[in-house]
């Protein structure tokens, strides 16, 4: 079965125009950086952002930020640690260049205001992850990194009058005659002004939305991450790549077999500094698995929890940190130890329920090392973005540190490549004409009278999830495939369900090509990594006809 999904979203034409020379989709470390290094180089920039500023997936970023700081590291063996966990399929050269540039991309960081935690003798102090031989990752009040990190960048953004639209959903890319992105239409959700269907016209559009997680029942990810992104980026003809390497972070809190929606991460900070996972009668199942126990790459502890609740059926292993203390636990990790109590757990005198839970794509919109996709004028970073740095499986606290360096080379990037200034003419990406209809569906319902979105989450837990088969993802094609025409609904809910739609459809198009198990891709039909075949990355286009095509690229 080819798999199909709608070619362009059905809006009014846009009742507004804004102009900018660059405009920025999203407001997590990637959108935030890409934004002040931009106007740094004196374009005029436009953020748009879903909902408030600080809504992303960055604020609740707990663990760190990693770069080799400390004298005995060095860029090469955070190198190492990154092919490592990526299994064979990363681009070298876009690792290097992310762990090369990644110590003074922090050291800016702090310039602008970070406030890191530091030690007794005033340097930055370092914490260990899952898949790093040393200490590397940088954080800041404990566990609230990305809190901070975004605090520190919104300040900067109002100290240089960046101008940013909040509550904007964007809709779809607009190119001129030549093929060239430029702009976007988007729709303000009410809270923010102007207000319903415009258009941004620009010289340049830089994707920085987030990840894609809703796509699941469960996910650690924010409400709005809807894969909003990746799916206009396929309808406007780029390429995409490695969306079947969707990770799920070990260590999610378990509130339930029937828990849904957004639940709170248990960082891989807290294995760092030597909590244990143990099964139901303390055994250290990790222990024998691999050399780093807990410490293993995500994808290695993630198959060992769930192996573990095979062998010994529980609906979910523990996270024991009881010998941290009282102190250790508020000093470090205050914002992990408030959520376990919200939700009647306290890791001071008990061990902490866990079981692996969607978390982060380390596929997206294809970029080169500089950001650039397959359509001129049009960059991605960050979670969106697939820049090769992850491979099949990103290495922990990679994530802010992708976001930042590759959102400084955007900037640089798109000084190079901008075109002569001059007014672009708005044209569809579709062949289709543009439909202009009224924005009838209530914010949380489908023209159709159906979840479409709920639809999408239980076809992808329950086949495309951590344990996957060529019987189950051949019926998540059918069943998403049934839904198609049904996605022609307008208003937030409707587009939101055709964004996520379009992604689950690519996630289930290259997991079932890809035939073997590796990483974060778990077949168990095809249960081992086979180099022979598969050491390469599939790639996804929409065609003009709505039919996925997804092709293998050595």
């Amino acid at each position: 079965m080819i798999p199909r999904t709608v070619r362009r979203l059905r809006a009014p034409a846009p009742g507004w125009t804004r102009t900018a020379d660059t405009v920025v989709i999203g407001s997590g470390i990637a959108g935030l950086v890409a934004a002040l290094r931009c106007h740094e180089r004196g374009q005029r920039v436009l953020l748009v952002t879903k909902a408030l500023l600080d809504a992303g997936s960055t604020r609740w970023a707990q663990g760190g930020i990693a770069a080799a700081l400390d004298p005995a590291d060095s860029p090469e063996e955070h190198l190492a640690d990154t092919l490592t966990a990526g299994v064979g399929l990363c681009d070298e050269e876009a690792v290097r260049a992310l762990v090369t540039d990644a110590p003074a991309a922090v050291r800016r960081l702090v310039d602008l205001g970070t406030a890191f935690d530091r030690d007794a003798s005033g340097e930055l102090e370092l914490g260990r992850e899952g898949g790093h031989h040393r200490r590397r990752v940088a954080h800041a009040g404990g566990d609230a990194t990305g809190a901070e990190i975004s605090r520190a960048l919104r300040a900067a953004l109002k100290e240089h009058g960046i101008e940013a639209i909040e509550h904007a959903l964007v809709l779809d890319l607009v190119k001129d005659a030549d093929g060239r992105a430029a702009g976007i239409t988007l729709h303000v959700m009410g809270e923010g002004s102007p207000n319903g269907v415009g258009a941004v016209r620009a010289r340049a559009v830089v994707l920085a939305t987030g990840g894609l997680g809703q796509v699941y029942s469960a996910t650690t990810n924010p409400e709005v991450s809807t894969g909003d992104g990746v799916a206009l980026a396929l309808r406007a003809g780029a390429a995409v790549a490695d969306l079947e390497f969707v990770q799920f972070h070990p260590t999610a809190l378990w509130l339930g077999d029937g828990a849904r929606g957004r639940l709170p991460l248990i960082s891989e900070a807290v294995r760092g500094e030597g909590a244990h996972l143990v099964d139901h009668d303390g055994v250290r199942f990790m222990v024998g698995r691999h050399e780093l126990a807990e410490l293993a790459p995500r994808d290695v502890v993630a198959k060992g929890i769930l192996n573990r609740m095979r062998e010994t059926g529980a609906s979910h292993m523990l996270l024991d940190g009881r010998h941290f203390g009282r102190r250790m636990w508020e000093r470090r990790f205050p914002t992990i130890l408030a959520a376990c109590r919200h939700h009647g757990i306290d890791p001071v005198t008990e061990p902490i329920p866990i079981a692996p839970s969607a978390h982060y794509a380390s596929g997206g919109v294809r970029t080169d090392p500089s950001g650039r996709t397959t359509v001129p004028g049009l960059y991605a970073c960050g979670e969106v973005a697939c820049t090769g740095v992850h491979g099949a499986n990103r290495l922990a606290s990679n994530s802010l540190l992708e976001g930042l360096v590759f959102a400084e080379r955007i900037a640089a990037a798109i000084t190079e490549d901008a075109p002569e200034p001059g007014e672009a003419a708005f044209e569809p990406t579709a062949a289709e004409p543009t439909a202009a209809e009224p924005t009838a569906a209530e914010p949380n319902t489908v023209a159709t009278g159906r979840d479409l979105r709920g639809e999408i989450q239980r076809i992808m837990t329950a086949h495309a999830g951590v344990l996957r088969t060529a019987d189950g993802l051949a019926t998540a094609e059918r069943e998403l495939a049934a839904l198609t025409p049904e996605l022609g609904g307008s208003g937030v809910a409707g587009w939101e369900a055709a964004n996520l739609h379009a992604v689950a459809s690519a996630i289930v198009a290259a997991a079932h090509r890809r035939e073997e198990t590796r990483g974060s891709h778990w077949r168990e039909d095809r249960p081992e990594r086979d180099d022979a075949n598969w050491r390469g990355r599939l790639v996804t286009r929409l065609s003009w006809d709505g039919t996925l095509h997804t092709e293998f690229e050595r």
